[in-house]
């Protein structure tokens, strides 16, 4: 593709597929889990990266700073930064259309709180799995969807597309159509099927381009709550029954009311529990003020799952 791009666009490509293996030690999975950089990549401070998964359809940002710390910027951070241009554009456009960003229970607090408070979009949280995730942001003039993972698109309904694409082209004026342009090339370089990453790098870019902001200015929008995720292997995934898009345990009893408790302890605290898909194992997700306070979250609320949902092997140790 790249002959095909503006000299503007200039991308150096790492891990092509000319040595290593495919998906070893590198991918949007591999930086996002282990939060540092993929092997292959001699990155300089503050330049500006980014990852595909092995079928690109997922993709994370990432950067070191000057100190030589890394920062990664996740689909949280791109569905805001997508969120925020959005946002103004539709304003200009001046078209009561709806808008909504559409996440799951493992979206970082501060990124639901910074769009439900400063951007003043409405955030929908659905259970863990791109086809509820879609399905959600479908109910919407304009819906942007991403799992923390990177897999995301935004989708327009076809109401609204053919108002935009008119207004591209008949809008009196010239603000309001030139916007309406903008979004049309959004609708246009998008892909509405499914998580692309590499259409998504191209509106990454193009929106940075657009606005005239760094990869640190981009990172900078909210900072991420300390979070961390953990596993419990169980005798049977099914005792655990969860309900409010995966938020909360109904069964077994008792479970619920522990987490409760225990999150009550620490500040901007949550936590919850829900059973693998493939495996007899509960994941668990925490958040808190620190990650001291993260880790200690983390670990009791694994605890109480060992005690209460019948938990193999010897019990979880603290971090």
């Amino acid at each position: 593709m790249e002959p095909y791009f503006p000299k503007e666009v200039v991308i150096h490509l790492f891990n092509d597929g000319t040595k290593e293996k495919l998906n070893h030690l590198c991918g949007a999975d591999f930086v996002k889990v282990h939060q540092k950089p993929p092997r292959g990549l001699d990155m300089k401070p503050n330049e500006r990266c980014c990852s595909f998964d092995g079928d690109a359809d997922r993709i994370v940002y990432y950067y070191k700073d000057t100190t030589g710390h890394f920062h990664l910027i996740d689909g949280d951070k791109i569905a805001t930064l997508i969120s925020i241009f959005l946002k103004e554009l539709l304003a200009k456009v001046g078209e009561t259309l709806n808008m909504a960003v559409v996440q799951t229970a493992y979206a970082n607090g501060s990124s639901t709180r910074y769009l439900e408070e400063t951007l003043k979009v409405p955030v929908h949280c659905v259970k863990t799995g791109v086809k509820h995730l879609h399905h959600k942001a479908q109910e919407f003039d304009v819906g942007v969807y991403f799992e923390a993972n990177g897999h995301g698109t935004v989708l327009f309904s076809k109401a609204a597309e053919t108002k935009i694409r008119q207004l591209a082209k008949e809008g009196k004026d010239d603000e309001k159509r030139e916007a309406a342009k903008v979004l049309e090339n959004m609708i246009d370089l998008i892909n509405q099927t499914v998580g692309d990453a590499i259409s998504d790098m191209l509106v990454i870019e193009a929106i940075l381009a657009l606005k005239g902001v760094t990869v640190q200015q981009w990172d900078a929008i909210y900072t991420d709550l300390p979070n961390r995720l953990l596993k419990v292997q169980v005798a049977d995934r099914r005792v655990i029954v969860t309900t409010d898009a995966e938020r909360c345990v109904v069964t077994p009893p008792g479970l619920q009311e522990k987490i409760d408790a225990l999150v009550k302890k620490y500040k901007l605290s949550r936590a919850f529990v829900r059973p693998s898909g493939t495996e007899d194992v509960v994941r668990i997700y925490a958040e808190a003020d620190t990650q001291e306070n993260t880790d200690a979250l983390a670990h009791e609320v694994s605890l109480a799952v060992y005690h209460l949902a019948g938990g193999k092997g010897a019990p979880p140790q603290p971090i």
